[in-house]
């Protein structure tokens, strides 16, 4: 169940998912948070370059195996604005990062896609849960839909510019 410091973390995703926006890239934005609620590490997607490995889930689970015991990993929560796709899913159970929380899925994120008329990804968008095993995942979170898809639509405009 998402409660209201989840919302509080994921409220911060949409942030970032904003500045990557305003930077001119994909609306998407993750926070890593320790046991105890401290803000271990924050990014948003950077793949305006042409570099599409480069999203936020997937930055933090490096930075996590990088500078965290597998003991503290495993008691982390990611907060992320979207579903992660399969590479960041892989990324976190490689990692074994505890809990995944995410504000929109990857099944809104196909149809939101869809109506903006944008061409489908060359990844398939999968359930997290059909890549990773063994993660506590939650989420959507529709309080934050239309707000999300609102940054995808201007992410879109801002592409066609």
């Amino acid at each position: 169940m998402i409660s209201d410091i989840d919302m509080k973390y994921l409220r911060r995703c949409v942030e970032l998912a904003k500045e990557a926006v305003e930077a001119g890239d994909e609306p998407f934005g993750s926070v890593l948070v320790s046991a105890d609620g401290k803000v271990l590490a924050e990014d948003h997607n950077r793949v305006k370059d042409g570099d599409h490995t480069q999203h936020p889930e997937f930055n933090l689970a490096r930075w996590a195996a990088s500078n965290m015991a597998e003991e503290e990993r495993q008691a982390a929560t990611m907060y992320t604005s979207g579903e992660h796709c399969p590479m960041c899913a892989a990324a976190h159970g490689w990692v074994k990062i505890g809990r995944l929380v995410y504000a929109s899925s990857s099944r809104q994120l196909v149809k939101w896609m869809e109506e903006l008329g944008v061409e489908p990804s060359r990844v398939k968008a999968l359930p997290v849960e059909e890549v990773i095993r063994d993660t506590i995942v939650e989420g959507p979170t529709l309080e934050l839909a239309d707000e999300i898809f609102a940054l995808h639509a201007q992410s879109q405009k801002n592409k066609a510019r």
